[in-house]
């Protein structure tokens, strides 16, 4: 930037120059030769303006193609957080798929469909309780698992569909018992 503004000084200098010779020639006798020099001059200065013109468009042009650059940067990270956002949600999403597949294969098989069941599971040393909701429209069950309010990892509760989509949030009190909340949760459903 501070070249720029050298050469910006340096053909003002010019300008200037050329000015004060064209001041300096009018005050002359020599006509003809004041009328060549005046001409010359005259050249010089739109030369210079000429240039000084064009170095303006491309230092414009340079700008802008940085400016379009710097936009396209931005886009490529924000493709790249995305990307890594999606694959951790992709993770997560088959971490979950295995750990209720390890929860299906773990519920008895002799619980009656058309009760509310509670168990207390111990999954990965992670204390669960698990409502067994039998679904009216086919014979498997709703899997809620709760986590204890005070485990970090699971503080937020939901009702899921088959998909794993969430359905509806919900919180219960830290006193109140599993089976009172497996009955209140097959009421909302």
């Amino acid at each position: 930037m501070a070249a720029d503004a050298d050469k910006r000084l340096a053909v003002d200098e010019v300008l200037s120059f050329a000015q004060e010779l064209v001041g300096v020639l009018r005050a002359s006798n020599d006509h003809d030769a004041n009328a060549q020099t005046g001409a010359g001059a005259r050249m010089l200065l739109s030369a210079c303006r000429s240039d000084s013109d064009d170095l303006e468009l491309q230092m414009r042009e340079l700008h802008d193609e940085l400016d379009n650059l710097d936009r396209q940067r931005a886009s490529i990270e924000e493709r790249k957080d995305a990307v890594k956002k999606k694959k951790k949600d992709m993770q997560k999403a088959d971490l979950i798929t295995v750990r209720m597949q390890i929860i299906e294969n773990s519920i008895p098989e002799e619980l009656d469909t058309l009760t509310t069941s509670a168990l207390l599971l111990e999954f990965w040393k992670i204390p669960l309780l698990i409502c067994l909701l039998p679904h009216l429209s086919s014979p498997l069950y709703i899997v809620i698992a709760l986590a204890f309010p005070n485990f970090w990892r699971f503080q937020q509760q939901y009702i899921v569909d088959k998909s794993g989509k969430k359905i509806e949030k919900f919180e219960f009190e830290k006193t109140t018992p599993p089976v009172e909340i497996c009955d209140k949760l097959w009421k909302k459903i």
